[in-house]
């Protein structure tokens, strides 16, 4: 990998680190599996129920060890959040919320990782390309997004029925009196509510994408800071203290924000959930 990023420069270096691992399933680019994006989800979803199954199994009453202590301080935060937000009563809201928070949490997580540990060691196992954060791949928040926004038509169908659900298209945001009063505003209502329908799965899946796909290529242009410069180089000797300092400082500040972009998604879950079984 090393040999083809200097081939290519810069723009060869960034544009193999941006390159995803894929299998094509048929003749259009829209049959074309990300299969690292796949991999790695499926691979954090496997600690992640592994560690809190582990964790569920030995709980204790007395003094919790430290990883059970963070586990519950986890579930009581979230339950706490989706109790205060979500109005009706229900046992699947919660875990979902939880679920949700840590697989986007371990995901963006693994920008962590040095940028050319994972792909330099695939290159070395005969694997061209590999990308490790999911996160930053736009199928897959477009794919979780479209699984919430599912969920949200479940839940106001569930809660209010076919009737009322298809009538709030057609009724709200704005109310007249009379059949002609109700006749003239159902188009500006049926209008207003798919925008709003739509941009639901759009602000969940494209906020999480672009903050992630930005700190991942950020990490890249951090380590193209002595790309292809020799160890007894003057131009290492000058610019790695700079590329240390530089990554460290952005390592820093990605944590937060890796964290935040978890708790958003998590949050505006619940938001949009709550949202859906309330009646205008």
């Amino acid at each position: 990998m090393a040999a083809e990023g200097d081939a290519g420069g810069m723009t060869g270096y960034i544009k193999h680190h941006l390159e995803h691992l894929t299998v094509s399933v048929g003749d259009s680019p829209f049959m074309t599996l990300n299969i690292d994006s796949i991999f790695f989800k499926l691979l954090l979803a496997g600690l992640f129920l592994f560690f809190f199954i582990r964790v569920a199994r030995r709980a204790t009453a007395g003094v919790p060890g430290k990883l059970q202590c963070a586990i519950e301080m986890m579930v009581e935060g979230v339950d706490g959040i989706v109790k205060d937000t979500f109005p009706a009563k229900t046992k699947f809201i919660a875990p979902l919320a939880l679920t949700i928070f840590a697989l986007v949490f371990l995901m963006n997580f693994m920008d962590m990782i040095p940028v050319d540990l994972l792909p330099a060691t695939a290159h070395a196992a005969g694997i061209p390309y590999l990308r490790v954060v999911s996160t930053a791949d736009l199928s897959t928040t477009v794919g979780m997004a479209l699984c919430v926004f599912v969920l949200i038509q479940y839940y106001a169908i569930k809660h209010k029925g076919v009737g009322k659900f298809v009538g709030e298209f057609f009724t709200a945001p704005f109310h007249a009196h009379g059949v002609i009063g109700k006749i003239m505003v159902a188009p500006a209502n049926l209008l207003l509510r798919l925008i709003e329908e739509l941009v639901r799965p759009l602000s969940l899946s494209l906020r999480l994408f672009g903050n992630m796909y930005a700190g991942e290529l950020i990490f890249i242009l951090i380590a193209c800071m002595t790309l292809g410069a020799g160890f007894a180089s003057g131009i290492t000797w000058v610019m790695a203290p700079l590329q240390w300092f530089a990554g460290f400082l952005w390592t820093v500040f990605h944590i937060l924000v890796i964290t935040l972009q978890a708790f958003i998604f998590m949050t505006l879950t619940i938001v949009y959930l709550s949202m859906a079984v309330q009646e205008h």
